[in-house]
This record gives C-alpha cells, sequence and structure tokens, in this order.
C-alpha cells in the first residue's frame, strides 16, 4: 500500500486529470502519498516498539537461468521505515506545497504525476530487498529526475541541464553496475542477506588490476558500488549537474535534492555496512571523497547570486558530511544528519521558492532586500533554516552536525584528519554563505517600498510552517536511539557507540553542554559575526575583498573549471572520438562501401554489360556462336579421357 498508493495517484492524475480539473489531481495525488506517509508511520511505530519485526519476502520471481533465479522483494527494518517516514512527509509538503506554486503553470496536471511517480520510484528503491531491485528504482528514480529537472522543455538551459544530470548520473550507474556485477560473479546471488553472509570470504580473494596491482573482490565491489552514490549524492567530481538542475521547479529541488533522491548514496552506504566494514581502504576513499565534497563545494555557495544555487551548493556541502560520515562507520550519525538535513533544507527550498513566488520569479539575490517586512512566515521560516543549517544550539542540525563531527574527531582511519580539517572549515563556511543569503535577502535596503509584495497563498505557508517545526525540535527525542542507542541494530552494522564517539551519551541536555566544550558552536559563531560585519554594517566590502582576491573569486566563479573540462574537455574529446568511429565505420564502410557502394557497383557493372545490348541482329548471332563454342569446347575437354 505505501508502494502502490502513490503509482495509483500518479496514473489517475495523468489519465484523468485534464478532463476532471486540478481539483482531482491535487486529491488522488496528495491522498496517494498521504497514505504511503500513514502506512510509513504505522511501519516505523509497529519496528520502534518491536525491532524483531523485520519483514525480508520475495514476492515476484522475476527471471530464472537454470539455478540463478532474479527475484522482487521487500526488506522493511528500521532503516527501511525511517527513510519511509522522511520521503513520504516530505513529498506530502511539496505536494501541497505546488498547488499554490505551480497554479498558473499549463503543466500543472504532468507536473503533479511525476513528483508522484518519483516518491513511487524512490519508495522502491529504499524498499528492495536484492540489487536488482534496487537498481531498477536507482535508474527509475534517475528517469524521473531527467523528466521533473526539464519540466519546462521550452526552456534551453532545463533542457541542458535535464541532460546533463542524466549523463552525469549514467557514469555513476555504469560504476554502481560494475560494483554489483562482480558481487554476483562472485557470489552468485543479488539478494541482500545472502551477499552479506558471505561477504567475509571476498576479502581473501584478489582481482589483478594490472600485472603489479592486485585489489581485494570485496574493496573493489565497495569502491565500485560508492561511484554510483558518487553519481546520484552528487559528490566531487560528479558533483556539477546538481547546481545546473536548480532550473527545473523549485518544489523539485526541495523533493529531488533536500531529501529523496540525493540522499540515495548515503541510504546505499549505510545499507551496505556489512561490505563497508569488510574494508578500511574502501571506507578511507569514501571519507577523502565526502570531506573534499563537503569543503570545497562550501566555498562555492558565497560567490552565488541566484538564491536557489545558494541553497543548492549548501545541499552539496552537507551531503559530503553524511558521506564523511559514513566513512568513519558512524552510518547512525550519517543517516541522522541525513533525516534533520531533509526537514531542514526542504524548508529552505520551499521558503526560497514562497520569495521567488512573491517576486514574479525574480531569483537573484543582488535585487533583493528587506524582504523580512513583506513576508514574517517566509522569513521566520528561514531563519529556522539557517539555524538548523548551521548547527545554532538546540536546533536539529546542531546535534546532528556536531555528533558526526565528534565522530570524525574520534577515528583513526586513514584521512580522518584531513576530513576533521574540512568539516570544521566547512562549518565556518557554511554560517557564512548561509547568513549571506538570509541577510542579502530579507535585511538590508527595503527594495520594494514603492512595490510592496505580499506573502503567497496559504498552502505554500502551511508547508513551511509544518517543516519548520522538524527542522527545531526533531533532534530532541530521537538522537539518543538513533545515534547512540541501538535504533539501527537490526538494519547496519557498525562499531559501538562508545568506539565512535568516545564518550557516553545519556540525553540530549548533556550532549548539548557536552557538544559546547568543542569547537564547532564558536566556529559558526565566527561565521555568523563575519556574515553579519560583512552584509549588515560594511556591505561595500564583499565586493572590494573580491577584486582584491580576483584569480580566487573568479575560479570559484568558475565553479573550479570541472564543468569546463568536463563538457570542453572530456565531452569535446569524445565528441572527436565519436566524429572519427562515425565518418570511418557509418560513412565509409557501412553507407560507401555497403549500402551505396552495392548499389554504386551493381550500376557500374550493369551499366558495362548494356553495351552488349546493341540491338544488331549479328551481334546476338556471334554472341550465340560464341557462347555455343565455349559450351562445347568445355563438353569436349571434360569427355575426353586423358592418355
Amino acid at each position: 500500500m505505501a508502494l502502490l498508493s502513490p503509482l495509483c495517484g500518479a496514473l489517475l492524475a495523468a489519465v484523468f486529470g485534464k478532463s476532471l480539473g486540478k481539483w482531482f489531481t491535487n486529491s488522488v495525488t496528495i491522498l496517494g502519498v498521504l497514505i504511503s506517509l500513514g502506512v510509513s508511520t504505522l511501519l516505523l511505530s509497529i519496528l520502534i516498539e518491536d525491532p524483531s519485526q523485520v519483514l525480508n519476502q520475495s514476492i515476484y520471481s522475476w527471471m530464472k537461468i537454470g539455478e540463478l533465479e532474479f527475484q522482487l522483494g521487500f526488506l522493511i527494518d528500521n532503516l527501511t521505515a525511517s527513510m519511509m517516514f522522511v520521503v513520504t512527509f516530505v513529498s506530502l509538503m511539496v505536494h501541497i506545497y505546488s498547488i499554490g506554486y505551480m497554479k498558473d503553470d499549463p503543466g500543472y496536471h504532468r507536473f503533479f504525476s511525476y513528483i508522484s511517480l518519483f516518491t513511487f520510484s524512490m519508495l522502491s528503491l529504499l524498499m528492495a530487498n536484492n540489487f536488482l531491485q534496487l537498481f531498477f528504482g536507482w535508474e527509475a528514480v534517475g528517469v524521473m529526475s531527467y523528466l521533473l529537472i526539464g519540466f519546462w522543455y521550452t526552456k534551453a538551459s532545463a533542457i541542458k541541464a535535464n541532460f546533463k544530470a542524466f549523463i552525469i548520473n549514467r557514469v555513476g550507474d555504469f560504476s554502481l553496475l560494475l560494483g554489483i556485477a562482480l558481487l554476483f560473479a562472485n557470489l552468485g546471488t543479488l539478494d541482500y542477506i545472502s551477499i552479506f553472509k558471505s561477504a567475509e570470504s571476498l576479502s581473501n580473494t584478489s582481482i589483478s588490476i594490472s600485472s603489479s596491482l592486485n585489489v581485494s573482490v570485496i574493496t573493489l565491489s565497495c569502491i565500485l558500488l560508492f561511484g554510483g552514490a558518487m553519481g546520484k549524492s552528487a559528490q566531487m567530481p560528479l558533483h556539477v549537474w546538481l547546481p545546473d538542475s536548480m532550473e527545473g521547479p523549485t518544489p523539485i529541488s526541495a523533493l529531488i535534492h533536500a531529501a529523496t533522491m540525493v540522499t540515495a548514496g548515503v541510504f546505499m552506504l549505510a545499507r551496505m555496512s556489512p561490505l563497508y566494514e569488510l574494508s578500511t581502504s574502501a571506507l578511507s576513499f569514501v571519507l577523502i571523497i565526502g570531506a573534499t565534497t563537503a569543503l570545497f563545494t562550501g566555498f562555492l555557495g558565497l560567490v552565488q547570486n541566484d538564491i536557489k544555487r545558494v541553497i543548492a551548493y549548501s545541499t552539496l556541502s552537507q551531503l559530503g558530511y553524511m558521506i564523511v560520515a559514513a566513512g568513519v562507520s558512524a552510518y547512525s550519525a550519517s543517516l541522522f544528519h541525513l533525516m534533520t538535513h531533509a526537514f531542514f533544507k526542504a524548508l529552505l527550498f520551499l521558503a526560497a521558492g514562497s520569495v521567488i513566488v512573491a517576486l514574479h520569479h525574480q531569483q537573484d539575490i543582488r535585487k533583493m532586500g528587506g524582504l523580512y517586512r513583506h513576508l514574517p512566515f517566509t522569513y521566520a521560516t528561514s531563519v529556522i533554516g539557517t539555524l538548523a543549517l548551521i548547527g545554532f544550539p538546540g536546533f536539529s542540525g546542531f546535534f546532528s552536525k556536531d555528533a558526526l563531527i565528534e565522530a570524525v574527531h574520534f577515528s583513526n582511519i586513514f584521512g580522518s584528519d584531513y576530513a576533521y580539517f574540512a568539516v570544521l572549515v566547512g562549518v565556518f563556511v557554511t554560517a557564512l554563505y548561509s547568513f549571506r543569503l538570509l541577510f542579502i535577502v530579507f535585511h538590508g535596503e527595503d527594495k520594494f517600498k514603492n512595490n510592496p509584495v505580499k506573502e503567497p497563498s496559504i498552502s505554500i505557508v502551511i508547508p513551511l510552517i509544518l517543516l519548520a517545526i522538524p527542522s527545531a525540535l526533531i533532534a530532541w527525542p530521537t538522537i539518543g536511539p538513533m545515534v547512540f542507542g541501538d535504533f539501527f541494530t537490526n538494519s547496519i552494522m557498525q562499531p559501538s557507540a562508545y568506539d565512535l564517539f568516545g564518550f557516553q551519551f545519556t540525553n540530549p541536555i548533556n550532549f548539548l553542554f557536552h557538544a559546547l566544550k568543542s569547537p564547532v558552536v564558536y566556529i559558526a559563531g565566527f561565521g555568523f559575526i563575519t556574515a553579519f560585519y560583512l552584509y549588515i554594517i560594511k556591505p561595500d566590502l564583499p565586493q572590494k575583498i573580491s577584486e582584491f582576491l580576483r584569480p580566487i573569486h573568479n575560479l570559484l566563479l568558475e565553479r573550479y573549471y570541472f564543468d569546463y573540462l568536463i563538457e570542453q574537455g572530456i565531452g569535446q574529446s569524445f565528441k572527436k572520438i565519436g566524429n572519427v568511429f562515425w565518418t570511418l565505420g557509418d560513412i565509409r564502410i557501412i553507407d560507401d562501401t555497403l549500402v551505396n557502394g552495392i548499389g554504386r557497383n551493381i550500376h557500374t557493372i550493369s551499366s558495362k554489360f548494356k553495351k552488349i545490348q546493341s540491338g544488331y541482329i549479328y551481334h546476338y548471332a556471334f554472341m550465340m556462336i560464341l557462347s555455343l563454342s565455349l559450351f562445347l569446347g568445355w563438353v569436349i575437354f571434360i569427355t575426353i579421357e586423358p592418355s
């Protein structure tokens, strides 16, 4: 029911929406996601009460080849149920929000059908009990993100963005497929539990990469699987698609790029924890990639002037934090930050959408200012989301971010020192770009005194309020069981909480006071003070700094030239190679030689032979006599016996 209700809503909206009207589209899609949320909540409550009530059941045999059987089924444990709750809750808020945001869009019914289909695809990924179904869900969310990013298909930049997202994700997906294939080749199964039980044997099995390099199968499998996570969760260098995907409608940014698709990679790392715990090399690789993403994508948020792109780079950075936590085996802290981030980042995206709607789809923050006077609800919820994002004490982001940074600090795995430095600097950068955005948009000079703007419709405001509540409070009752307790015992494999964090958790209050002893809060506070000085007290100073640091500023504006390298370097190189094969293979061999060549040669030969048809009787008589002579000569030759 949780899986199929969004699918039914999407199909009904697609088939009957236009004829029955917007109310029907709203009703069936929202009802479908609401039912899914209700069932997800019920499943989560059952598992909280009795963690042994794990469902792992195959429901359909998809294909059988000899002794190999490929099945589709469900695995519902605490990890699955908690992710289902987060996904369906955010999806419901986005559905409600979209009533107001998309009300004048000609693709209204198509939009609601797409987001419900996306919810179905994401749930199928989460509920899978085998790699086959995981890959189907993985690809399904990729296709739906392609359709949603390019929803405004008459807009050239949107078409380029969705194509870019699709291609970059295919690179990661190919790596994921290779990882699945390697596990299947060595273990002969795609079932999660069967693979986890047999995985230890892969630690002693090596595969030759070259004549001088051998890698254990488990390490190579984990790195290849992580390649898929790098694509979906936008880790460097496969991160370039996510900022451009802001070309889609804002509700899509909140749904896909805050709580669902981009967290699929983090979810997969947690689900595959029994594999990753067998390879410290793979964990170090994950840790270093995550730390690099967390730090360097955060810097890019400092120079963006598009309101959605600032939040997009924030998402990239926070995804890096989640990957870092998984890299030090703190999967529970990674998932906890995933949950809190889903709420406050969806809130920030939807608040940005509220600003965009109020300003008639203006997204340049340089043309904004003083909006707190005109958009009080949007401003208040934006403040809550910002405080949660920077990790202000007491807010949800504070608990989740501090817990994972504690785990990184306490870890001694290779790369942990670099990762700890990266996440600490990232704390300052996060506070700086977050309050830069808040101060420029809502404070400073009121640019709308003569043209007042007003709060958008209630369908936009209500989701903001409902998301602000968990952004502020959700961590208080959940950090104990989820991060330090045994909530994920039936789902993931990780060291004990004391081995991960170095201290014993008692209650949220004590954790708060413990966290105040670490530098995290004070670094965030310094980031706030810096932003206040630069954008409130001395608003002309940032321009002077950017001119003084022009080379660095240009490097950030060009996004480290990753886009140039991929599009102009790698892309153009493959285009040239493709042109060579096209010219040699398609044009010269297939077209010129085989297709057109055969016809041309037949035409040439027939042109020669047609000269024989002169029309003169004596020519034909001569040919007949000549042919008869040749035939008689051949008969005599074969009948005369040699002497």
